[in-house]
């Protein structure tokens, strides 16, 4: 198994990025990996081709409503986020052990989302 840094080990099947010692996200397809449901994605895109046709009758209303919009889906993200670690939470809390696969799963999500908050 590829060290990832000193003394951590990648995760099982986890490739890493030649020569920076780190997995690469696209080792694993996360960056194809959608963050939003299906249905919840097509309507905030949706949204957004209305804003951009608005913008050439309003420009300042325009770019309102896509800060307004994007602010939307950030905390949609944050609320998804959050649910997923209350219920780990809940598990610890009741005194039962969370399952390493849900927890596997979920620290790819966040590393996932984590890279792509930091190569844009």
């Amino acid at each position: 198994m590829p060290a990832r840094t000193a003394g951590l080990r990648a995760f099982p099947g986890e490739a890493t990025d030649p020569g920076k010692g780190e997995p690469s996200p696209r080792d694993y397809g996360e960056e194809d990996e959608p963050l939003l449901g299906p249905d919840e994605a097509r309507d905030f895109r949706s949204r957004w081709q209305a804003i951009q046709t608005d913008f050439v009758d309003d420009p300042q209303d325009a770019v309102r409503a896509a800060d307004q919009l994007v602010a939307e889906v950030m905390q949609t993200l944050a609320k998804s986020f959050s649910s997923h670690k209350g219920d780990l939470e809940g598990q610890w809390g009741r005194g039962e052990e969370v399952v390493t696969e849900d927890l596997r799963i979920a620290l790819q999500r966040y590393r996932s989302f984590f890279n792509r908050l930091l190569s844009t």
